[in-house]
């Protein structure tokens, strides 16, 4: 596995180990917050790769406007 590749998986690996942890809290709400977090995270994690390797001006300026949203 390539570089790129290999850092957008480590982004999503630690979001789903994150999520699930975080989605075993007792309290419904507080699960779904626990869970969202993470996973907020790793879409910034996922866009910081593709802004660091991508090619694309498109897809770039795409996943800045999602880490400047999240």
């Amino acid at each position: 596995m390539d570089e790129a590749h290999a850092d957008l998986m480590k982004g999503m690996d630690a979001m789903h180990t994150e999520m699930m942890q975080g989605m075993m809290a007792e309290d419904n709400d507080v699960a779904f917050v626990c869970g969202m977090i993470p996973h907020h995270q790793g879409a910034i994690d996922m866009a910081k790769a593709v802004i660091a390797h991508g090619d694309d001006p498109w897809t770039k300026e795409l996943a800045q406007k999602i880490i400047d949203a999240q």
